[in-house]
């Protein structure tokens, strides 16, 4: 049963002084044992409420059957001070959403790992499952005599196979986790004078199967994390709230990562197995310094209700690409942004499904509607947003007013009322204006470029707004050849802005990428930027232009042939990693949802034959992601052969020139590559690979094993990936409707974060009209009932991208 707003309110007014003392057994295969002591106080003695434990087996309460139904147990005429205990025993899960259970396929060993989130700590412990009740927790945990048992608290001690962690400051329940098994660390005390003795444990962690793979990367791994945290405890005035800090590539998780105080867990594939690509340790880094944030920022001072997650994530996201770029010295963070992450923004906030920012606090009835607006309006448009608001107030006062929220609310919730307090304590500028316009509203504004040729001389540019936010922006001039020739700090409102001293010259507005808003460059300029793109000298420029040339193929404005030609004349000679891979990827997302089926082969030749130029060029920095595109998508068998067979291919281009076989029609070359790659990530590409074979049989294979149930979340992402071949349009067009119809049963009865990965395996694949259609039909009709909230959300957005593409 999901928590209801106004259940959540009334609890919240209920109850206080939340203290939470655990005992988890994991040592039985079958299920985990749970004996729980929670304390607390009630404002209104001779009241009632309930604890959410969602699964629950043989359940008691104070050592009687408990009053348990629909998850909940009730908790009836409450004194002033309470203590209950309750004990159960709770099954293991597949999906990621409770106490995550994984055999890794290397080498058989098992590992544990409470992956929570909203509405999900509740499958793990009993608790008051809100984010506006915090808890105390005092773990202990009862595992294999060989594991590693890693928890929110500083572990205290270890007797026998039992290990105690301390009790930690109050935080809300859907951040506890604990994670166990064989895993393999590297640790260090890190600097930190308030702390006792003047250092704090530090750790990164990963299973056993993955030592080559952390001891390769732990000193830049210890590098980022020491410098991030340095900033963070300079920059913020709270001191680091928790007594360890512990980071873990943890195996099952459905996030990219989560911000669990003290224990941070990432995506064990994060860890890559083959060298990485540039955008791949940009994410590591901006990830890390993102989940960083959080510790004060979401754990320290937590959202109200879900109404404000933006809170969290957003401003995460914002210092996760900044810390990244100015402590960590990842200075291409922002490039990654502009043409990658803010794209995703751009996207959502198209769809029908898009919201403001800060939503309205009464349209988050309940955790599964909460749960489909953790969106990339969340992340990536809030992020932009809260970079163009600290470019407007400055550095300065943006951080005045961040550390008067962080200190006023310490350990306890606000909202957004309380942020735009803090903000306007340290400014003089209207925030509060500032909010509604951009925080209040949904939408994004077009910035435009015209020419005033009514006077003598070369035409005047004009900058305008179209829609209603006020802009603090770069706009910079060019020559014809896309020199720099100057620039121009510009403040847009309602006004149009004229740009005297740029006449005659080409204009880039937002050249800065400082504001979430699409830029359209009058005639004049974008031919020069569409002839001289690769001369453009910043990095961060071209990047946003790359996004201004597949934001207009995305508007039809301009032909994907049309894209794909950009591509061939100046991606070529692009060197910067970032913006190569960023645009290659742009490339194949365009070309899968916008091509006709009869264009594919020709753009994907054009990609492949970019990718290859790369590789062969010798650039170190390109070649990763290069090898990667050219092995997917290649059309030479023969060429992907003669590739396997040398010995120092890297391991993600092997499965990549694998998979790309196999959706040729040549599967045999799997299981030798399985058998070479015992890892999970190999398991992973394999069932990859066996999903894109274009037989009926096989096809017809997968899918019962698709939809059958049995597949953990990543197994799933893996064969849902895989299913819809880039070129198999024919053979895939009766899964169609069956993806629908099949779908929604399995989501049915599944978790929230099955229903996100059902959603996810949405057929992308280049697609007639005629069979577009047929799926929009079935999608619709299919929503037109009963679809579980999550799936829902994520069926309505591809409902809206189909409609776009027809």
């Amino acid at each position: 049963m999901p928590l209801m707003l106004p259940e959540a309110r009334e609890r919240a007014a209920l109850l206080t002084d939340v203290h939470t003392e655990v005992h988890l057994d994991l040592t039985s295969p079958e299920d985990f044992g749970v004996e729980a002591t929670i304390s607390f106080a009630c404002t209104q003695p001779g009241a009632s409420s309930f604890l959410e434990l969602n699964g629950g087996t043989d359940v008691t309460l104070d050592g009687q059957p408990a009053p348990y139904a629909d998850g909940r147990i009730a908790l009836t005429d409450l004194g002033a001070t309470n203590t209950v205990r309750v004990t159960a025993r709770m099954p293991y899960v597949h999906d990621g959403d409770g106490m995550t259970e994984v055999v890794d396929p290397a080498d058989g060993e098992r590992y544990v790992c409470a992956h929570t989130s909203m509405d999900i700590t509740q499958k793990v412990i009993p608790c008051f499952d809100q984010p506006d009740i915090k808890s105390t927790f005092t773990v202990s945990v009862t595992a294999p005599s060989h594991w590693t048992v890693i928890a929110n608290g500083r572990l205290a001690s270890r007797e026998g196979d039992t290990w105690s962690f301390e009790r930690t400051p109050p935080f809300s329940s859907y951040l506890f986790t604990l994670v166990g098994g064989p895993w393999v660390s590297v640790t260090w005390d890190e600097r930190y004078a308030p702390a006792p003795g003047g250092t704090l444990p530090f750790g990164w962690h990963a299973r056993a199967s993955q030592e080559p793979e952390l001891r390769r990367d732990a000193d830049e791994l210890r590098r980022i994390t020491s410098a991030c945290f340095q900033h963070y405890t300079t920059v913020f005035e709270p001191e680091y709230p928790y007594a360890d800090f512990q980071q873990v590539f943890a195996p099952g998780l459905n996030w990219g990562a989560m911000e669990f105080p003290g224990c941070v867990v990432y995506r064990d594939e994060a860890l890559k197995k083959g060298t990485p690509t540039e955008l791949e340790r940009e994410w590591v880094a901006s990830t890390i310094a993102h989940e960083m944030a959080h510790m004060w920022f979401g754990d320290l001072v937590t959202m109200t209700w879900w109404e404000d997650s933006w809170l969290n994530e957003s401003f995460a996201d914002f210092m996760g690409y900044d810390v990244a770029g100015t402590a960590a010295g990842y200075t291409d963070a922002w490039t990654s942004a502009a043409i990658t992450r803010k794209p995703a923004g751009y996207r959502a906030d198209r769809r029908r499904s898009t919201h403001p920012i800060a939503e309205d606090t009464e349209k988050i009835v309940d955790v599964d509607t909460a749960f489909a607006n953790f969106d990339m309006i969340t992340y990536a448009k809030g992020n932009a947003s809260l970079a163009q608001l600290g470019h407007w107030l400055g550095e300065e006062d943006f951080l005045a007013g961040v550390n008067t929220h962080l200190t006023a609310h310490a350990f306890g919730n606000a909202d957004l009322a309380a942020f735009l307090d803090s903000l306007d304590a340290a400014t003089d500028k209207d925030v509060r204006g500032w909010a509604q316009a951009w925080l209040r509203s949904t939408g994004f504004d077009t910035l435009r470029v015209t020419r005033d040729t009514s006077v003598d001389g070369p035409g005047v540019p004009v900058l305008t707004r179209e829609g209603s936010r006020p802009h603090r922006l770069t706009v910079s001039a060019y020559d014809s050849s896309m020199r720099l020739v100057d620039s121009r700090d510009v403040h847009l409102g309602d006004e149009p802005v004229r740009l005297e001293e740029f006449a005659g010259r080409v204009v880039v507005p937002n050249s800065g990428d400082e504001t979430f808003a699409v830029i359209r460059p009058d005639d004049e300029s974008w031919a020069a930027i569409t002839a001289g793109l690769s001369a453009v000298e910043s990095q961060l420029t071209r990047a946003m232009l790359w996004w201004t040339a597949v934001d207009l193929t995305e508007s039809q404005v301009i032909a994907v042939a049309d894209l794909v030609a950009l591509a061939d004349q100046h991606l070529r000679p692009e060197t910067h990693p970032v913006v190569f891979e960023g645009v290659m990827r742009a490339l194949q997302l365009v070309t899968r949802r916008y091509a006709a089926p009869d264009e594919v082969a020709g753009h994907l030749a054009v990609i492949a034959d970019i990718a290859r130029g790369a590789v062969e060029g010798g650039d170190p920095l390109l070649a990763p992601g290069a090898s990667r595109v050219l092995a997917r998508l290649s059309a030479d068998a023969d060429f992907l052969v003669d590739w396997l067979a040398q010995d120092d291919v890297d391991q993600s281009v092997r499965w990549a020139a694998v998979h790309r076989l196999a959706e040729l029609g040549d599967s045999a070359h799997i299981d030798v590559e399985a058998a070479r790659d015992q890892s999970v990530s190999g398991h992973h590409a394999a069932l990859r690979a066996r999903a894109a074979v274009p037989t009926a049989e096989a096809k017809a294979e997968t899918w019962a094993r698709l939809m059958g149930g049995e597949l953990g979340n990543h197994e799933f992402d893996a064969v849902g990936e895989g299913f819809w071949g880039w070129e198999q349009a024919d053979l895939l067009r009766p899964y169609l409707s069956r993806y629908v119809i099949d779908g929604l049963a399995l989501a049915r009865r599944s978790g929230q974060g099955m229903g996100d990965v059902i959603g996810d395996a949405f057929p992308q694949l280049p697609l007639t009209a005629e069979a577009r259609l047929e799926l929009r039909t079935a999608v619709a009709a299919a929503l037109e009932g009963d679809v579980p909230t999550v799936l829902a959300r994520s069926w309505n957005d591809s409902l809206d991208d189909l409609d776009r593409t027809l």
